[in-house]
């Protein structure tokens, strides 16, 4: 199909405001498009400085740190951590390491936890040459008050790490905190949606108003959303057992009624002319599992851990079924309730789920694409029209738009476990997260 409307331009929606913007990873004044997002020069040139001389960093507290302004500089694996988990794109650096980007179009990238668990431990530079360890802190000096930590702490010495448990030991005390049981060791690789505290040293939110055009492009996608109550029947009689049979019947009719939903969502998206149907076609076969689950935790959530829960309740899984529950299953039930009490902390917005879902269907990665540039120029599109949006809606909030945009990587590796987890275990795994997420839900 041909293109109907230009794309918006970046700067329309982003670089207009980036006086008035922060930088994802640590709140100091952005300067720009560095990598694929917002950042500072100083967080601009720590990536850079990382990437180039394949450094590996160890944090010595709880992977967690706070990063800031005057704190980003007190553990450089913490910041590399967060520079990644946001977005920064390795392929916008220039192989020679000289100034200026290699591709400018590069927009940021939502990769995997074990690919970004390969860079911290530095197996994704083995075998390459020049291995370097950086022995002293990082510091940079792009703004005032950039240079040693208030405390005059360097950071922490960086070394190869020992081990995979090693990198990750410090979920586990994350993980008592808010489930209150301790971590197995198969089930540390949960990420850090939970480390992000407020910035301490961000400059006071200023009221402002929000830009015109990200006004007229959220309305848009709302506009698409059907937000009616899900018409699949979760009603049950009083006393009545419910057979696995029955349960993963009405779990086929749910996802029934989900996808014809995301189908008729599609043909109602505002770039709807600018993309061929054989993109649509690709992008929905590829992201449909993630849509789902998006909705289902967010606004179709009440339904889901309300009346689907209910039902669930009515099921009593077998001694078999128990035993046979799969380490796959384990996991994803693990993920999903940590993934629903962020869900359920941020309490997400129509026009942030409608965001977040049109960024997480225009994914410029999946094959087979016959405009995956165009892709590119939609999603960064969203990107900054949900930015401009949070920051607007939620100016005390200023952690908010990159807690939200880290739950769409957890969100499609979540979708991707669950195709490994056999259909027989679904209703169990049903039974499980939502008892769990209920019953968290109900304590607070």
């Amino acid at each position: 199909m041909s293109s109907s409307s230009p794309v918006l331009p970046m700067n329309s929606v982003g670089n207009d405001r980036v006086d008035q913007r922060t930088c994802l990873i640590c709140g100091d004044r952005a300067t720009g498009l560095h990598y694929g997002i917002i950042s500072c020069e100083g967080c601009k040139g720590f990536f850079k400085r990382s990437i180039c001389n394949k450094r590996v960093y160890r944090c010595s507290r709880d992977k967690n740190c706070v990063m800031s302004r005057k704190q980003r500089n007190r553990c450089q694996y913490c910041r590399l951590l967060k520079c990644l988990q946001m977005g920064m794109n390795r392929k916008a650096i220039r192989e020679d390491g000289m100034p200026g980007g290699r591709n400018k179009s590069i927009g940021p990238v939502q990769i995997s936890e074990e690919e970004i668990e390969r860079i911290m431990s530095g197996q994704e530079f083995e075998g390459e040459a020049n291995m370097s360890w950086s022995n002293n802190g990082d510091s940079d000096h792009s703004s005032p008050g950039n240079g040693v930590s208030e405390s005059n702490q360097p950071s922490p010495v960086s070394t190869p790490s020992s081990s995979r448990s090693v990198e990750l030991n410090g979920f586990a005390a994350l993980r008592d905190q808010y489930i209150g049981t301790p971590v197995s060791m198969h089930y540390q690789y949960l990420p850090h949606l939970f480390s992000y505290s407020a910035h301490s040293a961000l400059m006071p939110p200023q009221a402002r108003s929000l830009d015109p055009q990200s006004h007229s492009l959220i309305n848009q996608l709302v506009s698409a959303e059907d937000l009616e109550p899900l018409g699949t029947p979760m009603l049950i009689e009083d006393g009545y057992k419910v057979t696995q049979a029955e349960l993963f019947a009405l779990l086929c009719r749910l996802a029934d009624e989900l996808l014809f939903r995301q189908i008729a969502w599609i043909k109602k998206l505002p770039f709807f002319c600018e993309l061929s149907i054989k993109d649509y076609t690709c992008l929905l076969s590829s992201t449909w599992q993630e849509l789902i689950l998006l909705s289902s935790l967010t606004v179709y959530s009440k339904q889901i851990f309300g009346d689907l829960a209910d039902v669930t309740s009515k099921y009593s899984p077998s001694d078999d079924e128990l035993h046979r529950f799969s380490e796959e299953g384990m996991e994803v039930m693990e993920r999903l309730i940590y993934l629903f009490r962020k869900f359920n902390q941020l309490k997400v917005s129509n026009e942030e789920y409608a965001c977040m879902k049109a960024i997480n269907f225009l994914n410029q990665d999946i094959r087979g694409l016959t405009n995956a540039s165009q892709l590119e120029q939609l999603n960064k599109r969203y990107w900054y029209v949900c930015q401009d949006f949070t920051e607007y809606k939620y100016p005390h909030q200023p952690n908010r738009f990159p807690d939200l945009m880290m739950c769409l990587p957890e969100i499609r590796y979540i979708a991707g476990k669950m195709v490994n987890v056999p259909l027989e275990q679904l209703p169990l795994l049903f039974k499980a997260v939502l008892h769990s997420c209920k019953t968290s839900a109900s304590k607070e």
